[in-house]
C-alpha cells in the first residue's frame, strides 16, 4: 500500500507560478513510476507528466504543458515534484499524484492516489 499526500495548489494570476509535491509512504524504489494528472470540471482525467524510479520522463503528448512545467523526483525524501511556470487559465484544475508499478500514460494503470490538490488560475 502506497500512500500519497500532495501540497502546493493554490490561487495564482495568469503568468504565475506554483510547485507541486507529491510526498509518498514508501520508497521509490517499492514501484516504478509516479505521475501527475489533472481534471478539470467536465473533462476527463489527463497525464501532465510522469517520471520513472530511474529518472525517465515523460510529459503529456498535447504539448499543453512542454517548456512550462517540470517533473522531478528527491527520492531521499520520497517526493516528486511538479514545477509549473507561466500558467494559464487552462491549467486550472484538481492536480493528482499517483504510483504505478509499470510506465504508462492511462490512469487506469495506477495502483494508488492522492486526494488531489487544486490549481487555480485567474486571468
Amino acid at each position: 500500500q502506497v500512500h500519497l499526500v500532495e501540497s502546493g495548489g493554490g490561487l495564482v494570476q495568469a503568468g504565475g507560478s506554483l510547485r507541486l509535491s507529491c510526498v509518498a509512504s514508501v520508497r521509490a524504489s517499492g514501484y516504478s513510476t509516479t505521475g501527475w494528472f489533472r481534471q478539470a470540471p467536465g473533462k476527463e482525467r489527463e497525464l501532465v507528466a510522469l517520471i520513472t524510479w530511474s529518472g525517465a520522463i515523460i510529459y503529456d503528448d498535447t504539448g499543453s504543458v512542454k517548456g512550462r512545467f517540470t517533473i522531478s523526483r528527491d527520492n531521499a525524501k520520497n517526493t516528486v515534484y511538479l514545477q509549473m511556470n507561466n500558467l494559464i487559465p487552462n491549467d486550472t484544475a484538481l492536480y493528482y499524484c499517483a504510483t504505478a508499478s509499470v510506465v504508462s500514460r492511462a490512469p487506469l494503470a495506477y495502483d494508488y492516489w492522492g486526494q488531489g490538490t487544486q490549481v487555480t488560475v485567474s486571468s
